[in-house]
């Protein structure tokens, strides 16, 4: 399951090229009022926890990835965090605006569903741990750098309300494979120019633009 939550893959068969070209439910998608369900959704639990940084530059986006150090429940269900990393630009859209940056914050459950929150970001001011991890970004793509000595937690992505919207879609590039359930926070976050220039200076945009619905709902948290 490994190769299904990286952020960026080559296709690898005509098959799974053809699925990014003519799947239903495809991401990301833009958000609009006309496509939010009366259908109220539970309040998101976050349980967070710090942990010793581990980050990679996978050729494509910085990745930070965890082990056992947080969990996600949403009603009766439950995810166990496993990594985030960063897109520009954003991807998903919101009643048709644009966000310059997102951050993925990527989740699996015990039957192996893949669940992502999607975190936007607008330019303001600078962010607090985007500061911390873009001067360490590695200079190759060469495997996880552990640093025992410096905490990260993914709850520093989170904004201070929590509410959602929910949709089911896809990875964002290939295979594009189908099934995976998005979470879009409303309230965006904040970086500064300085940060998305610096961030640009080591990656190229990564996020494809936004696809039909194809009549999928999409649902908020309440």
């Amino acid at each position: 399951m490994k190769h299904l939550i990286l952020p960026l893959l080559l296709a690898t068969s005509t098959c799974q090229a053809s699925l990014c070209e003519s799947g239903h439910r495809q991401s990301p998608i833009n958000i609009t009022a006309e496509s939010v369900a009366a259908k109220k959704l539970p309040a998101m639990t976050v349980d967070y926890r710090s942990a010793p940084l581990k980050l990679a530059n996978d050729g494509h986006t910085l990745r930070v990835r965890f082990d056992k150090s947080g969990q996600l429940v949403i009603g009766k269900e439950r995810y166990t965090l496993q990594q985030f990393h960063f897109h520009t630009p954003g991807g998903d859209q919101i009643k048709g605006e644009k966000f310059p940056f997102a951050a993925h914050i990527l989740h699996k459950s015990a039957s192996g569903q893949l669940l992502a929150i999607v975190v936007p970001f607008r330019l303001g001011a600078e962010n607090p741990l985007l500061t911390r991890l873009l001067p360490q970004i590695p200079a190759k793509v060469d495997g996880d750098h552990k640093h025992p000595d410096q905490q990260v937690s993914a709850q520093d992505l989170l904004p201070t309300h929590l509410a959602y919207y929910r949709y089911s879609g896809s990875l964002t590039a290939a295979p594009c494979t189908e099934g995976v359930e998005w979470l879009v926070m409303k309230q965006p976050l904040e970086l500064s120019a300085a940060q998305l220039t610096q961030w640009q200076q080591h990656f190229k945009d990564n996020m494809r633009g936004v696809n039909p619905l194809y009549g999928r709902a999409v649902f908020e948290s309440q």
